[in-house]
């Protein structure tokens, strides 16, 4: 058997006949006891006690010590931007090998991306380019990290943990630290992954999540943003709800805000979600082991977690020979409704990017022709473990 049917193989022992998704949400009465007591309430919006509740769960999980729920990631990092002071004309350091949404969120504030390469083991910016990148283009003046070819401000590093590998962030903090740049940890795909005992999201300044219906837990819609800085916890949450002062029943704003907050109803089933969390990241090992084991067989090239990393194993992801071969198991395996995905196209080469600066992407040249993600949600089999009805 050669290595694509062998790959084939194994996904139909896993996953069974029929549509095999590349990642799909598990839902069970534990949801369904949430939703009908969030509508029951009649608190469906944004002022509810469940949003309260999950962000302490998020909170006990991740070891945070603020966490802010908002309707999604991509808001998470646009507040995050905000927040730490990035404006118009700025310099954001991010990947091009990554999720549209964090280059997106900081055009929002009509800030412009740079776009580093990452390393071929974590898929996740690399710190070594990055150094390179800021001893050949950035001096400080007065204090601030300014590009001395542009003379644009760099307002923020915004490195991304790629399907929940955690990626050399402690390096990069360091390296940030030296040129006084705040660190914005895009964790959207990494709610369970670690560098050490720590927790992505909480190494850099700020850190997001997404819990969009992809990810390991789903609110259907919706994202958080954590960081043990008080300060900026509080300017997050203020900012999020309209910038709106607070009080028993008079409507006053002190400044351009945005109604970003988590709605009740998408908190319901968070809550319901973070109570099983332990288990899916347990069989969601176990699914990657599974993986793991045919790759070392048929010596199929993967992505792993570093050592001193945890990863979630959120997708599991393979690197074929060539772009040839990617596009032949992408192809056959979609014809066989197994939804393998490629990894994104580099952002740089989107039209709304193009002009965007950049080194050379040579790395992440060579992982965009290779990369393919192979359907890892939890098994229909192994749902009867987790936590089902709600009291």
């Amino acid at each position: 058997m050669n290595k694509t049917e062998a790959l084939l193989s194994h996904i139909r022992e896993v996953y069974g006949a029929g549509l095999i998704p590349l990642h799909r949400p598990v839902f069970n009465d534990r949801e369904k006891s949430y939703l009908e007591e969030c509508v029951d309430s009649s608190f469906v919006s944004s002022v509810g006690p469940l949003v309260g509740e999950f962000e302490k769960k998020m909170a006990q999980f991740t070891k945070a010590g603020h966490t802010i729920a908002v309707v999604n990631g991509t808001a998470a990092l646009h507040l995050s931007f905000r927040v730490l002071g990035v404006e118009a004309g700025n310099e954001v350091i991010t990947q091009a090998l990554g999720f549209v949404a964090t280059s997106n969120a900081l055009t929002y504030l009509r800030a412009k991306p740079v776009f580093l390469d990452v390393d071929k083991d974590s898929l996740g910016m690399s710190p070594t380019a990055l150094r390179e990148w800021l001893e050949s283009n950035v001096e400080m003046q007065n204090g601030k990290p300014v590009n001395r070819l542009t003379g644009a401000r760099i307002g923020a590093c915004a490195p991304i943990h790629t399907f929940g590998l955690p990626c050399r962030i402690t390096e990069i903090v360091n390296v940030c630290n030296r040129y006084s740049i705040p660190v914005v940890e895009d964790a959207a795909e990494s709610l369970g992954s670690y560098v050490g005992g720590v927790h992505t999201g909480l190494i850099g300044t700020i850190g997001t999540f997404s819990f969009n219906g992809n990810k390991l837990i789903t609110t259907g819609g919706g994202g958080m943003v954590v960081t043990n800085d008080e300060s900026l916890a509080a300017r997050v949450r203020h900012l999020s709800t309209t910038a709106k002062i607070p009080h028993e029943y008079e409507f006053a704003h002190d400044e351009i805000g945005y109604n970003y907050r988590m709605p009740n109803i998408n908190a319901a089933l968070g809550c319901a979600q973070m109570e099983k969390v332990e288990l899916m990241l347990a069989i969601k090992k176990e699914v990657a082991d599974g993986y793991a084991a045919l790759f070392d067989k048929y010596e199929i090239k993967s992505v792993k977690s570093r050592e001193g990393t945890t990863a979630n194993n959120w997708l599991n992801a393979i690197i074929l020979d060539t772009a040839e071969d990617k596009n032949s198991l992408l192809q056959r395996s979609n014809q066989d409704e197994i939804l393998m995905r490629p990894i994104w196209r580099l952002l740089s080469t989107l039209t709304m990017f193009e002009g965007a600066a950049r080194d050379s992407l040579s790395n992440s040249s060579w992982l965009a022709d290779r990369v393919v993600n192979v359907p890892s949600s939890v098994p229909d089999s192994e749902i009867y473990r987790l936590p089902n009805e709600h009291s």
